[in-house]
């Protein structure tokens, strides 16, 4: 058994962990991780060297890189009985250096395949994929029931919950309480669990129920709800400045775009935070022209500037580029787009987390994918609390019956 100081509080699976965002709030809220799994081999050294745990060995988690599917004759890529194999030796051997510690399972699907933007070109292998994608959840509940982990969390984009796809979700909660968890979901906006940007989340927290009759989880109270969410000033505006297509070397991944001297003009035209309406004619976006013709409007944010005393919007896999959203710098003597370091801040990653992958393409899109840490970090510690007290109460009600 480990010294006191060293037991985490639980022990953690991440499954579908890409670089680590939900590993690192699992192990910031005080757990240990004993694995990450994820098919995408891009995401494995950002994953591995940045995830140290805290306690225990204060290793690195695993990071199985296997596909989560089973195999079959029309899918033979699935390696779901090796990773079971794999996690079932890492969990029993960390179980018993941290004996009586809870086991949770972090289960944040790819959520690309639920999201309304999908482009209109496809690939019939990309929209085989994408079906595939959406049983990842129903995949996860395999694991679930192997393992039968003390605490669940799951994150999907806000529109699983009540959208065309609403059904899966609807699933997997069901499936929880079939299995004797107590189950709690809702939307949240991360800008609310310390993460500076509106990012509204679909969330699962659930807790192997200790009381029969108890069936319901609320949901933390967000700790912004006293005050308001973070800024983006505070959030990026102590970084070294930059120009287009520049790089700061004493900066992790602290680099930019280059930009066209007329997207410079249009970043340089409205005011942080004004949409672009107000573009001048040699300036307006070709489609918005054609758009004004038949008496309609296009976007109003991209080629603009982020607003320096709100959330950022959304960060999404292409928030280097300031045609897709409003993703340019604030300050008007910096005349950008964000640099890949000002995404993962914006996600709420450390300074010191530093993203490995070839091109800045890459490794946006492991920015724009991840679960923001300090939202799993909240959720996690909600979750631990409850389990807590709940088997706290249920040992406490054990004792004092008569023998």
């Amino acid at each position: 058994m480990t010294n006191r100081a060293e037991t985490p509080k639980f022990l953690a699976a991440d499954l579908y962990c890409g670089a680590g965002g939900t590993t690192r709030g699992l192990i910031d809220a005080g757990g240990y991780v004993v694995a990450g799994i994820d098919k995408d081999p891009v995401c494995h050294d950002t994953y591995r060297c940045n995830n140290a745990n805290l306690t225990l060995n204060r290793t690195a988690p695993a990071f199985i890189q296997k596909d989560m599917f089973p195999t079959s004759p029309e899918y033979t890529d699935g390696q779901q009985e090796e990773i079971l194999a794999e996690l079932a030796e890492l969990l029993e051997h960390r179980r018993r250096q941290a004996q009586g510690v809870p086991v949770l399972f972090a289960v944040c699907a790819p959520c690309q395949s639920f999201t309304k933007f999908v482009q209109r070109s496809i690939t019939d292998a990309r929209t085989a994929g994408r079906e595939r994608d959406r049983n990842l959840l129903s995949q996860a509940l395999v694991f679930v029931e192997r393992f039968e982990p003390d605490m669940v969390l799951s994150e999907n984009v806000a529109a699983i919950e009540h959208g065309a796809y609403s059904q899966i979700w609807k699933d997997f909660k069901s499936d929880l309480r079939k299995h004797g968890y107590r189950v709690g979901s809702g939307v949240v906006d991360a800008c609310r669990f310390d993460v500076p940007q509106h990012r509204r989340r679909s969330i699962i927290v659930a807790v192997k129920a200790a009381h029969p009759d108890r069936v319901h989880l609320d949901l933390p109270v967000p700790v912004g709800s006293q005050g308001e969410p973070q800024k983006v000033r505070n959030a990026i505006g102590n970084l070294p400045a930059l120009q287009a297509g520049e790089r700061n070397e004493s900066v992790p991944n602290h680099q930019c775009r280059n930009l066209s001297d007329i997207n410079r003009r249009r970043l340089s035209a409205v005011n942080p935070g004004q949409p672009n309406f107000g573009f001048p004619d040699e300036l307006a976006l070709p489609c918005h022209r054609r758009l004004d013709e038949k008496g309609k409007r296009g976007f109003g944010d991209v080629y603009t500037r982020m607003d320096p005393d709100r959330p950022a919007p959304t960060i999404t896999t292409r928030f280097h580029s300031v045609s897709n959203g409003r993703f340019g710098h604030y300050d008007e003597n910096q005349e950008r787009g964000l640099s890949l370091r000002e995404g993962a801040l914006l996600q709420s990653f450390p300074l010191d987390y530093e993203f490995h992958a070839e091109g800045m393409d890459a490794i946006a899109r492991m920015i724009g994918n991840a679960v923001p840490p300090s939202l799993a970090k909240h959720m996690a510690e909600h979750l631990y609390e409850v389990w807590r007290d709940e088997h706290s109460s249920a040992a406490a009600t054990t004792a004092g019956r008569p023998q």
